[in-house]
């Protein structure tokens, strides 16, 4: 009996949802029918995922350079799935605020730790060799890791820190976009020439940049952190979270990737050049860049040996 009732609920509950989108129960009941049992397989779309890492050429440890970028992009997908969530939540609770942050932060201490697999898991030997056939291609051209940089802070925070101070605040998007501290790696600013891993980076994904900056210029996490009340923001846990994001992801992480990038890089006789042929020293070390999301929540002396440990 109790289980007859509960199938009459249940079936109740499918009428209420298939009334609200025109929908017949029925019709939705016999498809049941003839539809396949899922897999685990079908479910992660296993097959397709592993025919996704395609070698440029005939060196093993190529496949662990693709394999390690593309867990990265996964990883990058969690943030932003998270910074959605957040961002659009009207009135987050400093509870809610506090978790989906722990979340973000968890998903880039993951990616800290794991440029061990970078630094220690292929032979320079053969990254030298295989180096060459990615060219001008690099991770520069992450766009998922700009928009995380974009939902993160006020856009002013992550202007060329040559030109923050005087920069016009009433800049359009496009004129902020082209004074980001990344443009410094792509672009000669005796010439104003961009090279061409900025400008096919641009083509491909500045419409894209434009309206994400519009989107979360009011609902970035710090703005949404400004919108709680201010007894919510001087939460300790709150706080805390706030502050391992912003050093996490403009130290931890930027000085992981850059220790990685040094030992292959610095291993080439003559050359010090990124594959895309940035200048990756002053584009990556917080010390020149000072890539700080969130500037109020640290001190005077944090803010001045910022990077410098």
């Amino acid at each position: 009996m109790i289980l007859q009732n509960n199938i009459e609920e249940k079936i109740q509950l499918l009428e209420e949802k298939f009334e609200k989108i025109n929908q017949k129960t029925e019709t939705h009941l016999e498809g049941l029918l003839w539809a396949k049992p899922i897999t685990y397989w079908d479910y992660i779309q296993t097959d397709a995922l592993l025919n996704l890492q395609i070698q440029r050429s005939t060196l093993p440890d190529e496949m662990v350079f693709i394999m390690y970028h593309q867990v990265n992009e996964l990883l990058f997908k969690m943030i932003l799935w998270e910074m959605d969530q957040l961002c659009h939540t009207a009135l987050p609770s400093t509870a809610f605020f506090t978790e989906r942050l722990n979340r973000i932060s968890r998903y880039f201490d993951m990616l800290t730790t794991s440029f061990d697999i970078m630094k220690d898991g292929m032979e320079p030997e053969q990254y030298l060799k295989f180096r060459n056939t990615l060219t001008p291609a690099s991770g520069f051209q992450s766009a998922q890791y700009r928009m995380i940089e974009f939902g993160s802070t006020d856009l002013i925070n992550l202007v060329d820190i040559r030109f923050r101070a005087s920069f016009d605040k009433n800049a359009s998007y496009s004129e902020i976009l082209d004074h980001l501290y990344w443009q410094a790696a792509g672009k000669d600013y005796h010439t104003g020439e961009k090279s061409y891993l900025l400008a096919e980076f641009e083509r491909k994904y500045k419409k894209e940049f434009l309206s994400f900056m519009e989107e979360y210029s009011n609902i970035n996490l710090w703005q949404k952190f400004k919108q709680l009340p201010e007894a919510d923001q001087k939460n300790p846990d709150l706080v805390a979270a706030m502050r391992h994001y912003d050093k996490t992801v403009n130290i931890t992480w930027v000085m992981g990737h850059f220790n990685a990038a040094k030992k292959y890089i610095e291993s080439v006789p003559g050359s010090h050049e990124a594959t895309g042929g940035s200048d990756w020293k002053k584009y990556m070390l917080p010390k020149y860049q000072r890539r700080i999301f969130f500037p109020q929540l640290w001190t005077k002396e944090e803010l001045d040996n910022w990077g410098e440990e």
